[in-house]
């Protein structure tokens, strides 16, 4: 796969790109969010490796960018460990999935390799789940067309649930996406923002399903 790799400090792009093409990747570098767009312009890639933090702007809004301009490349955002914020302005930019720094090579390989074979998918403004929908851009949930107020983590949770359709998302990688770590006191929040998130949904609150042992999905139909 070709894959662009854009972050400003040097010695983190030198070890993505090491490894990248250790994994028989074709590897891109650029250090700012004018050099990745240039390069995307004229150049096609399977992957964007893109940090948040760069010197000329946001990751994200070069995100939000690309998916105005329908460039559908996959994106992983790499962000700083405890930016909820972030992660969730990540996926309403259009961001495919995100990283918390510091992270091991080889999970960064196996999301750049699971990205890249999955492709480019069809962009939209909302997610419909049934009786659902998750407005991307104004970060809003509602049920029967009746908006929901959730807190951060709560709209970080159904956002990610929701991106994935029906497919079950692991209780760890829920918990990873949303607080940047894996803890006791995080599975038990956990625990506890699911119910309130069943209790805002009301009488839809069976489309968030618990699969014991494994994780949770939302699913547009009730059991």
């Amino acid at each position: 796969m070709r894959v662009l790799v854009v972050d400003d400090h040097a010695e983190t792009r030198e070890l993505l790109s090491r490894n990248l093409k250790r994994a028989s990747h074709g590897v891109k570098t650029a250090t700012s969010c004018e050099e990745a767009e240039k390069l995307i312009a004229f150049a096609h890639f399977d992957v964007v490796v893109l940090d948040v933090m760069l010197p000329d702007g946001s990751g994200i809004d070069l995100c939000a960018r690309l998916r105005t301009s329908r460039i559908d490349t996959p994106i992983l955002l790499l962000t700083a460990r405890g930016e909820i914020k972030n992660r969730v302005l990540g996926l309403d930019a259009g961001a495919d999935d995100y990283l918390p720094k510091p992270f091991a090579m080889s999970e960064l390989r196996s999301r750049v390799n699971a990205l890249g074979r999955r492709g480019p998918i069809r962009r939209s403004r909302s997610i419909e789940l049934g009786p659902l929908a998750v407005d991307l851009e104004g970060r809003r949930v509602y049920a029967d067309g009746r908006p929901l107020n959730l807190t951060a983590r709560e709209l970080a949770i159904v956002t990610l649930l929701a991106s994935r359709k029906g497919s079950i998302v692991a209780r760890d990688r829920l918990i990873e996406s949303v607080w940047g770590e894996v803890s006791d006191s995080a599975r038990s929040s956990l625990e506890v923002l699911i119910a309130r998130i069943r209790r805002k949904l009301g009488v839809h609150a069976d489309l968030l399903r618990t699969v014991r042992g494994v994780g949770y999905m939302l699913d547009g139909e009730k059991p």
